[in-house]
């Protein structure tokens, strides 16, 4: 189950609503990790706005919770703006609203994408010897993100394979790649033992630095075309 919610609006079209949060994250004093304000909301925004295209919809409507004083609104607004246009996204609407009536002693960020998803057939990939895995990108939490931004996933990378036909992408959280593995097939119950990969499984992916690809054995040129070095492969062993 994606960290949506799907809200059908009339017989073709439904509603997909994607958020994400941080919290002591940002430039005052009290921060646990210390970023531009321009960064915190890029990655904000890249964690829900993978959620949304994860569950096959267009991105058309951002909006922003603001906890951080009125000063770093801009700044916010151009992460969210870098997050676009990495994306090649346009005509998606930014609106939200700042907490300027009592200052935090820490940073805070609430963020929501609301996209549009036309109604069709769920893409289904049993789990079979036909199917195969790839990790894009690796998890990083925390500092790593600032310090290892060439292991990260693109955007570009993450939106261009949303759009090849017959394939699944499945965003990783603080949970790690394991537990996405078992959201994706809650019926296997996979243990670290059965993954074989060079990736760490257990590891928080932070605001999602890497993803998860599910595709036929005929389409592993193609998405490693497309991957390019952020390529990691997983193989799952059968019980």
């Amino acid at each position: 189950m994606r960290d949506i919610i799907t809200i059908p609006f009339n017989s073709e079209e439904s509603l997909i609503i994607a958020c994400d949060n941080s919290g002591a994250i940002g430039m005052k004093q009290q921060d646990s990790v210390h970023v531009p304000y321009e960064t915190v909301a890029y990655y904000s925004f890249r964690v829900a706005v993978m959620e949304c295209i994860a569950a096959g919809a267009k991105p058309i409507s951002v909006i922003l919770h603001n906890f951080c004083g009125n000063e770093p609104w801009e700044e916010l607004l151009q992460g969210i703006k870098k997050g676009l246009r990495e994306l090649g996204l346009k005509g998606v609407s930014i609106t939200g609203s700042t907490e300027s009536n009592f200052p935090l002693l820490q940073s805070a960020v609430g963020l929501i994408v609301i996209g549009r998803k036309s109604t069709g057939k769920k893409k289904e990939f049993p789990f079979s010897d036909k199917v195969r895995f790839a990790v894009i990108g690796l998890p990083l939490v925390g500092n790593e993100v600032m310090d290892q931004t060439d292991d990260i996933a693109p955007l570009s990378v993450f939106y261009e394979i949303s759009h090849v036909n017959n394939m699944m992408i499945w965003p990783v959280g603080s949970k790690g790649i394991l537990a996405e593995l078992n959201q994706i097939y809650p019926h296997e119950r996979f243990n670290q033992e059965m993954v074989i990969t060079s990736v760490d499984v257990g590891k928080s992916s932070g605001p999602s630095t890497c993803f998860i690809v599910v595709y036929y054995v005929n389409q592993e040129e193609n998405v490693r075309r497309i991957a390019g070095r952020f390529f990691h492969p997983l193989q799952i062993k059968r019980r």
